[in-house]
């Protein structure tokens, strides 16, 4: 039995596409292990979203290398997509480079090495949606791919290169899969993509295709991932009345200045984003919204960082991911003037997380006294730990609770730190 290691950097759909590779492996014999056990083949999912990205993605690759000598060494992902050729140069441990077009080959690729056949990964078919549904992942949830790719073009951003543009998975794929995983006993499903938003297929737009999940049959819940403004349409509001839909969404904010959204060349305003957010909170006053944050994009001057935390604090986000702005080559962000100082930027994130982790604080504390029902992914030291619709994170005695069922849980106070756990009964 090969032994079989992989290490996920990046994005959620990079972890689908993970689980899936993996989990076919498993079904195929090969046995997988941790990332630091010692292994026959390792596969390096890397991202390339940031400069930080890139430097940990180059990290875990080294020590892929240097801890395991004797194993076939796979990289794949988007750093592959944005430098092979840099890679290739710098990393001659590698067996393969292999990039997203051809990343669910990876399970023959390998395989077919091992029965003598002399194969390289662009000899097989490009293919973006051709992932197993996944019976054994490293999460509770399952995610589930429905698009890849993206058409906006954000000044910012270089994934329309290294994933390319916007592509839908067909509905019946997408439905498919979600029966098999719930069949597998998965109790809460993921959506997610590069812009599900923009979801389109054989005549369905993203409203289209979470009401059809809606109607599936089984015990789960779903979950909408992260989605740009542009894609929330009133159908999509009216769809958060179904039981099975999760009030909770990461909806992409990167500034709250209309400004610098114009740089950045976001599809919304302000005034948009804060719409949304109030129309849904008067209807489900506990939904909980959480998003991402830029900081230091060139030009942002002190107005406009200050108008940022302003609307942070009117929203009362559940959660803000903070980046500082990173220069991407051939991006036309990389060539505009005014770029704030990495001084500033580091003053900057530093003050949106004080500011994101006090709000934070906030909308988990106004639901003490509130009911959840949480998923438990593990149980230690007695105490159960999940998440509940909300996406907040619960622990409670565990007395009979398995993992990976649910549990209805009375939320009774909240521990101290910037990132608490609510306390329940």
């Amino acid at each position: 039995m090969k032994k079989i290691a992989f290490k996920t950097l990046g994005c959620r759909l990079n972890q689908f596409e993970t689980d899936s590779l993996a989990s076919r492996f498993s079904s195929s014999g090969y046995q997988v292990v941790d990332f630091e056990d010692a292994a026959d083949v390792v596969v390096v999912n890397t991202c390339t979203v940031t400069n930080q990205s890139d430097s940990k993605s180059r990290q875990v690759i080294s020590q892929a290398a240097k801890k395991h000598q004797d194993a076939m060494l796979v990289v794949t992902g988007c750093m592959v997509n944005n430098h092979r050729e840099q890679l290739e140069q710098q990393q001659p441990n590698v067996t393969w480079f292999v990039d997203n077009e051809h990343k669910s080959s990876i399970f023959e690729l390998i395989d077919g090495h091992y029965k003598g056949e002399v194969v390289h990964p662009d000899s097989y078919d490009a293919a973006l949606f051709d992932y197993e549904p996944a019976r054994e992942t490293f999460h509770t949830r399952s995610w589930i791919k429905i698009q890849d790719g993206c058409d906006n073009f954000c000044t910012f951003c270089i994934i329309p290169r290294v994933r390319g543009r916007a592509i839908s998975r067909k509905p019946q794929e997408v439905y498919d899969n979600i029966r098999r995983v719930v069949d597998f006993g998965y109790k809460e499903i993921v959506l997610t993509g590069v812009n599900i938003g923009r979801y389109n297929a054989e005549g369905l737009n993203f409203e289209d295709l979470v009401a059809g999940i809606l109607e599936l049959p089984g015990d789960f819940r779903l979950r909408i991932g992260s989605i740009e403004p542009d894609g929330f349409g009133d159908k999509l509001f009216d769809l958060f009345d179904h039981p099975k839909l999760t009030p909770h969404m990461h909806l992409c904010l990167q500034s709250g200045s209309d400004k610098i959204l114009l740089a950045m060349r976001r599809m919304y305003s302000v005034a948009g984003f804060r719409q949304i957010v109030e129309k849904v909170r008067t209807r489900y006053p506990l939904f909980n919204f959480t998003t991402d944050i830029i900081v230091g994009f060139p030009g942002e001057t002190q107005q406009d960082f200050d108008d940022t935390l302003r609307l942070v604090k009117d929203l009362n986000l559940g959660h803000v991911h903070t980046f500082k702005y990173s220069v991407r080559k051939n991006t036309r962000a990389e060539r505009m003037s005014d770029h704030v100082s990495e001084k500033e930027k580091t003053h900057r994130s530093e003050q949106l997380r004080q500011v994101a982790d006090a709000e934070k604080r906030c909308f988990r504390k106004s639901l003490i006294g509130k009911r959840q029902r949480v998923l438990i992914e593990k149980i230690e030291d007695g105490m159960a730990q999940g998440y509940g619709e909300l996406y907040v994170p619960v622990k409670f005695p565990a007395h009979q609770a398995q993992p990976n069922t649910f549990a209805d849980v009375q939320l009774i106070s909240l521990e101290d730190g910037d990132d608490p756990v609510i306390i329940g009964l």
